[in-house]
């Protein structure tokens, strides 16, 4: 049996989804598009899980698709292969639970794909980012790296194909946080606990809300949301929550609420 290109663990309440590729750089092939869909296919299929953690092996978080694997190949087999890299990105955005990327190196072109598809990324300093795809003959990532860090400034990175340091990456938007290589390990737990200690009903709804709530308008936002309260109030122990809060506050500590 060939090594998996994809790790899949599962523990508790999290699954660790991590690209297991590091002799190629993690560079993303078919066969790794195809463990990707599987990965959260399993996940969605697992109620318990409530958070993911998307990482990856060796010193490079992802060096962008393996154009190897395209030599002798017909332009039939380039779009196949380019569908089921999409199908991959849209099964991590899909998720019903938190999808948090920690990126602790190079990531280029797909890599970005990956980690855009996640809810937040988390990056180390050591991090660059790339999007060289017109350099390359290509095209890509001009969608998602344009809603998250705006129009010109993902044309400036697409055109030239320049490398990206973290800092910048933070600056625009892209990471989320961003700290040193030595603390990356500690900070991704202190964030996966932080999440895994919330009511798991009230973060799928929080997600939803988010995710259904950037492709309407205001009013409809709204209306998704006060949905999603309704649901909450139906099957969630909110009373309980109101009391945990109640006591926090009562007890001094710093905490806000709705």
């Amino acid at each position: 049996m060939s090594h998996p290109l994809v790790t899949l663990r599962l523990s508790d309440r999290r699954a660790d989804v991590i690209l297991s590729r590091p002799a190629a750089r993690n560079a993303l092939n078919l066969q790794m598009c195809k463990e990707l869909i599987t990965a959260f296919d399993t996940i969605a299929r697992t109620p318990e899980i409530a958070i993911v953690v998307l990482s990856a092996e060796g010193p490079v978080f992802c060096a962008g698709a393996d154009m190897k694997e395209r030599e002798g190949r017909d332009e039939a087999w380039v779009m196949a292969r380019r569908r089921a890299s999409f199908r991959a990105y849209d099964c991590i955005a899909a998720c019903a639970v938190p999808v948090v990327c920690v990126v602790q190196g190079a990531l280029v072109g797909s890599g970005g794909e990956i980690a855009m598809s996640c809810d937040f990324i988390i990056a180390s300093d050591a991090a660059s980012f790339r999007f060289p795809e017109p350099q390359w003959g290509t095209v890509g990532a001009t969608q998602r790296l344009q809603r998250a860090i705006g129009v010109g400034r993902a044309k400036e990175l697409l055109y030239t194909g320049r490398v990206m340091a973290a800092d910048e990456a933070l600056a625009l938007g892209l990471v989320a946080r961003l700290v040193p290589s030595t603390s990356l390990a500690s900070e991704v737990e202190a964030v996966v606990d932080r999440i895994l200690a919330a009511p798991a009903l009230a973060m799928r709804l929080t997600k939803h809300c988010v995710d259904q709530g950037s492709r309407t308008d205001l009013a409809s936002g709204i209306a998704i949301e006060m949905s999603a309260i309704e649901r909450n109030l139906q099957q969630s122990d909110w009373r309980g929550g109101v009391a945990r809060f109640s006591g926090i506050v009562g007890s001094g500590k710093k905490e806000a609420g709705a």
